[in-house]
């Protein structure tokens, strides 16, 4: 059986990843590659020192790993460099396939991540190493993480105004993965993954009225505005507009996608909004 190695193992998706993957294939084939190897004896699997941003550590820590499942870092802003230092690595250790987690519909989205995955997509083309994309959309918890504020403030605020989002709960594309490294027929494939159920930031607020039974409106304003408010609630600025930014972007469509692909992987329909909502109430 082929041996996978997952990056960024420790991390929300990465945990749900080596769960899923354990139910595909046996433990000892799965190798968590990890920042830090003492948060990872949990997983139950072989753990890794691994860091993104230590490139002459990396190609050791890949020998023997034949599918590597690369998580994007969290580093916005960082992720081309330590990418291409992940993706040198398997060329030299002898990695036969790469699997990415990039952003959905990378190559027309208006988000301002998406470069740094259209460049990483580079990357994997010239870098000769068989690939597949896993373009992710929006996780629905990017939404529900915010609900305990929207209740505290009364209200939920945004600028995404009508803008359609195909969202599904991060377990979703972390079942996609599993599936996709453990069946070498997704090789060489580009798939745009998004939830079954479109909603706008109305419907949302609307569902969390709905079952807290308490009213709960979406205030849509204008990007500049949303900026202001957020950094008045003390998010540094440049976190500020990039959040009212990918609102702006939803309003635009970049968060939808109804090819119901990432439903066709997993073999079930994606995670209900209303359900991930009951989970961020408790």
């Amino acid at each position: 059986m082929a041996k996978i190695g997952v990056t960024g193992a420790t991390g929300q998706l990465g945990r749900l990843v080596i769960k899923q993957l354990k139910t595909k294939t046996a433990a000892e084939n799965v190798v968590a590659l990890v920042r830090n190897p003492g948060k990872a004896i949990d997983l139950g699997v072989e753990v890794r020192a691994f860091d993104y941003t230590k490139p002459e550590s990396l190609g050791e820590a890949l020998k023997g790993i034949d599918h590597l499942l690369l998580i994007s870092s969290n580093e916005v802003g960082q992720r081309k460099a330590q990418h291409e230092n992940v993706i040198r690595a398997a060329q030299q250790a002898g990695v036969s396939w790469i699997v990415y987690t990039s952003l959905l519909h990378a190559d027309t989205s208006t988000l301002s991540l998406a470069g740094e995955h259209l460049a990483t997509e580079e990357l994997l083309k010239a870098s000769g190493i068989p690939y597949t994309l896993l373009r992710n959309g929006w996780y629905t918890e990017n939404y529900t993480g915010s609900v305990a504020g929207a209740i505290a403030a009364g209200a939920f605020i945004g600028s995404a105004g009508t803008g359609k989002i195909a969202s599904a709960a991060r377990v979703d594309y972390a079942e996609a993965a599993a599936v996709v490294l453990t069946d070498e027929s997704h090789r060489s494939k580009v798939y745009e993954l998004a939830g079954d159920e479109a909603y706008t930031l109305a419907d949302l607020a609307a569902e969390v009225s709905r079952q807290t039974g308490k009213d709960i409106p979406y205030n849509d304003l204008p990007e500049n505005e949303y900026v202001e408010r957020l950094r008045s609630l003390g998010l540094p600025g440049s976190l500020a507009h990039a959040i009212a930014g990918w609102d702006a972007s939803a309003a635009k469509g970049d968060l939808f996608d109804d090819s119901h692909t990432l439903s066709w992987l997993i073999g079930h329909p994606t995670t209900p909004l209303a359900d991930t909502v009951k989970v961020a109430l408790g």
